[in-house]
Order: C-alpha cells, then structure tokens, then sequence
C-alpha cells in the first residue's frame, strides 16, 4: 500500500510540474506548488487511513471480544488502543512518504522526518501502555485482584516506557545509539535517585504493602499522625487516597504505610463481629448487701433466679463452714446489688439477637475511680456495619441504665448547677454497725 501512496504522489508531483510548464512558472512557484498539493493528498490520505483503520481495529477488537467471550479486548477499546494504532499506521504513510513532497528540500524533509518520528515513538508507547493498562484492568476485575495496589505496578511500568521512549527521540536528535545514551543516563544515576527519590520509595513502599497485604482498596484504615480514618480509594505509586467518613480526602505518603503506624480495620470487618468496649459508671456508694427478705423481688427478674439459688446456697454452706456471726452482714459471704446486675447484665448480653455468641462476652468491673465503679461490657455485635452497630449498642445501653433502678443502684453523673439537691442526714447512715442484718435500704 506504502508504494501505491509513492506512486500516485510521484504522478501528482509530475502532473503538477507538466501544469507549471506549460503556464511557465518560475521552479521556486513550481516547486511550491507541488509541495502544497502533494502535503495536502498525503495528509487527506492518512486522515482517511486514519478512520478506516480505527473503524476496523473497533469492529474487529469488538468480533473478538463476542466470538472469544474474552473482556480484553473490550478493554483494549476502553483504553484506545485502536486510535493509538491507528494514529501510528497514518503517521507512518506519512514519514514514508515525506520525501516525495518535499523532493528539491533536504532541510524539510530532515525536520519532517524528526518530527514524525517523535509521534511515532510517542504513538508506540501509547499503543503499549494500552496493552498494558488492558491487562491491568482485567487482573482488577478478577475477585484476587479487584483490592490489590496493583496501580503502582503500572505507574512504575509507564514510568518506563517513557524514558525508553525518551531515550529513542533522543538517540534520533543527536544520531547516537540509544544503549549509549542509557549508559549515560546510569552514570548518572546518582541525580536521578535525588530527583525520583520519592517515587522510589513509593515503588518500595507498595511492593512491601502488597506482599505482606498490608492494605487493600476498600480498608477502613485509621492513622490520626495525618488526619486519615476512612476507607482507602486509591494506592498509587507515591501516595495513598483516603475517604474520611466526614467526606473528606486525605493524601498519605505510601512509604509512609511502612515507616509508621496505622490501625488497619479489615481483620474487625472478616471476622464478622464489632467489638462493645464501654463502660457504665456506678455510683460506689450504692452498692450495697441483699437481705434475705429482699431476695423475693430479685427473684422476679428473669435471668437472675436460678442463679440467685444456686449462689445463695453456696453462700449458705461457706458461711456454716467458718461459723459466721450472720447477726452482721459483712460477717461472710453475701450477695450484692451490683453482683446481681452484673449477672444480670452478662444474661442480657448473652440472649440480645444483636450479639454475637461465637465471640467473647463478659461483664467485668474495672479500677474504681473518682467517676465511680466502672462496669465494662466487653462483647461482639454480629454485624460489621457502622449504623447497625450503632443501634444494637445504644439499645443495649438504654436498657441497662434504666434497669439499674431495679438493682438499688445509680450511675455517677456530676450534678449540673441547675440541679436541686436535698441532703438528708441520717444517724444511721453513720454508722452501719447500727443496722439489723435485715434492714432494707
């Protein structure tokens, strides 16, 4: 085809010299003239070849696609291959061709050539980092894949070809090869380290977090050094998207993904379960004995009555054992208001349809403090989901604090200034030695 396109502008190119002729214009005009109308068939033939050749790589990457049920090359049209193709295919009838038009200049012919050889060089590379982008976005479509930071591979593959690229327009402008050029270019390696020094360290950094998956996209990751607690969008070669949940963005360095901390959530979202750690304050002072005339009521509180016979038997048999003066309460072992709602609280915990019994669960009282007796729930809801997980604690919460009431305790609050307070001393409340053992408070 290349000779075809030769032989119908050399026939142009004479037919225009035999019209000069004959109208005796100067060789300057003729010359001129014929440059003029051979460029513009040559640039209307190209641009022609141009359509014709992106039309058919579509239909044909298109057939393939249908025929071979293969999604590559659906993606190799996605990522333009075909008008990078096509663009070399016509810019190459046009290098080919450039002598003809300009036949009596050296000069523009030589500039012509450099210049369509650097679109050539540029439309290859193009054409490859298609192939390869083609290849990439099928790995990300694959359920392995669909998480990786496979992004920085493609950046550092990019980065690659462009200075091979660089390195081939180069070697045409200054007619040296383009090994010798590259031999250059890695003596001076020392400068290219300072200059990509942070892309160097990217590339580190993600080949590290992909091989100990350290993060995927999608993570909720949390790292407060950088403002960041939200889901990773995007692991590129140098930095690292997160989509704070307050809609916000945050850029992280990727070497900063190995050089410090972050708190990474996937483990939370895999196991199934969220974790309740949350305390209730107690007011200390209302924790107080159970007399035996009160255990009637608590015995009416489903979840506690069994257990309530099976420790106030226990406690019965201890206190027999070491002859404990029972006249006393604090004379051996009792039951306790805060003993119970905390088995209570466990019973709860263990029947709620928003827990999660295939994970721990337990009631535990922590160091008591200033602020009271903290009481800690330590459970696993069974969903992963913020709001869900949101509701199931708070409803918990609700229910617990409001039956603490039936327990004779209270939870500590500082009174506000607003509060009305009423102080009733009582002798008694002095001195607990004073009391009967069944005294109810």
């Amino acid at each position: 085809m290349g000779n075809n396109i030769q032989e119908l502008l050399q026939s142009i190119v004479a037919s225009v010299n035999r019209i000069a002729d004959s109208y005796h214009f100067s060789d300057k005009t003729s010359t001129s003239f014929s440059a003029i109308i051979t460029l513009s068939v040559l640039v209307g033939i190209s641009v022609l070849f141009y359509y014709l050749a992106k039309g058919g790589a579509n239909l044909f990457l298109r057939a393939m696609s249908n025929y071979l049920k293969i999604k590559y090359f659906n993606l190799l049209i996605k990522n333009n291959f075909h008008t990078y193709l096509s663009l070399w295919l016509s810019f190459s009838i046009v290098n080919n061709s450039v002598e003809i038009v300009f036949v009596n200049s050296v000069i523009l012919a030589s500039i012509s050539h450099k210049l369509l050889y650097i679109l050539l060089v540029v439309f290859s590379i193009l054409s490859v980092m298609a192939i390869v982008s083609a290849g990439f976005d099928t790995l990300r479509s694959k359920e392995n894949y669909h998480d990786r930071p496979i992004n920085s591979y493609l950046q550092v593959i990019r980065i690659l070809l462009i200075i091979f690229g660089f390195l081939l327009v180069l070697s045409d402008l200054t007619n040296q090869s383009w090994q010798s050029l590259f031999t250059a270019l890695g003596a001076a390696s020392a400068l290219f380290v300072f200059m990509f020094k942070d892309m160097i360290m990217g590339f580190v950094a993600s080949v590290q977090v992909t091989s100990n998956d350290m993060v995927r996209i999608g993570d909720w990751i949390t790292m407060p050094k950088y403002g960041a607690d939200g889901d990773v969008i995007e692991i590129s070669l140098t930095t690292v998207k997160v989509s704070n949940f307050d809609m916000t963005i945050t850029t992280i360095p990727t070497y900063a993904l190995i050089s410090d901390s972050f708190q990474n959530w996937r483990g939370m979202f895999r196991s199934g379960g969220r974790r309740i750690k949350r305390s209730i304050l107690i007011k200390q002072s209302s924790i107080r004995y159970i007399t035996d005339d009160e255990l009637v009521r608590f015995r009416k509180i489903q979840g506690i009555a069994d257990f309530i016979d099976r420790r106030q038997e226990e406690i019965r048999l201890h206190n027999i054992s070491i002859g404990a003066d029972r006249s006393i309460p604090v004379n051996g072992r009792n039951l306790t208001n805060a003993g119970l709602f905390r088995k209570y609280t466990e019973w709860y915990l263990n029947n709620h349809p928003g827990t999660n019994k295939e994970m721990i669960l337990m009631v535990r009282q922590m160091q008591p403090t200033e602020m009271g007796m903290p009481l800690e729930l330590y459970a696993f809801t069974n969903t992963t989901k913020w709001v869900d997980y949101e509701y199931i604690m708070a409803d918990i919460f609700d229910h617990l604090i409001a039956a603490m009431r039936y327990f004779d305790l209270h939870v500590f609050e500082r009174q506000a200034g607003s509060d009305v307070q009423r102080v009733e001393m009582v002798e008694d409340d002095f001195n607990p030695f004073s009391r009967s053992s069944d005294t109810t408070k």
